[in-house]
């Protein structure tokens, strides 16, 4: 008489592979969050209102590639620009474009004093850790995008926001290389919102 283990083989088969599934499906979900919090990318940023104008405050975080680390702990400058884009949609036609700002940023490690030095705008500051450096070069407190009265209160515009290594001002033998090789490449993705233009506070009258 001859016994078939057909269909129990096959059911196991079947768990096998379902298993294998559920295994690939998390260990993809697990690697694609790593990848995800490994990368550059804007967290957050808002424009609000001075007597002044109208000014950005943002958190980019920073991510250092291998070659761009090795380049700056052997004194290599690496600037970076931070890009604002403003408009104002409109219905009827396209989008009315209000302002392109550009910040130019730049870190370096000196050699001598063995600190990360930080530019942004007219600040210069120092880090002990590459760490703490970036963290300097990603936080944006009140760079002022807008004079009075570019915006007109309680208008919606639209605003997108990102960061990019400037490889034209590497050194001209990298700056040459850049051009086709990704290790020389750092560009977050567009960070993009709409608000609702806040009333500029009047100016603080002078102390008589």
């Amino acid at each position: 008489m001859m016994v078939s283990f057909t269909p129990c083989c096959a059911r196991r088969d079947s768990t096998v592979r379902w298993l294998a599934g559920l295994l690939l499906g998390f260990w993809l979900t697990v690697a694609g969050g790593a990848l995800a919090s490994d990368s550059s990318a804007v967290r957050q940023a808002a424009i609000r209102a001075t007597a002044q104008g109208y000014v950005l405050d943002g958190d980019v975080n920073i991510v250092l590639n291998s070659t761009l680390e090795d380049a700056l702990s052997r004194g290599i400058n690496l600037y970076f620009l931070l890009e604002l884009e403003l408009t104002r949609p409109r219905n009827w036609w396209f989008d009315e474009g209000i302002a392109e700002p550009v910040r130019k940023m730049r870190i370096y490690y000196h050699l001598l004093l063995r600190r990360y030095v930080v530019e942004t705008g007219y600040t210069t500051r120092t880090a002990a850790t590459l760490d703490e450096a970036l963290a300097m070069l990603g936080r944006v407190e009140g760079w002022q995008v807008l004079e009075r009265g570019a915006l007109k209160t309680g208008q919606r515009y639209d605003a997108r926001l990102r960061l990019r290594l400037d490889t034209a001002q590497l050194p001209k033998p990298l700056s040459i290389g850049a051009v086709t090789s990704d290790k020389w490449e750092l560009v977050t993705p567009w960070y993009g919102w709409s608000f609702d233009a806040p009333a500029v506070p009047a100016p603080t009258p002078p102390l008589p």
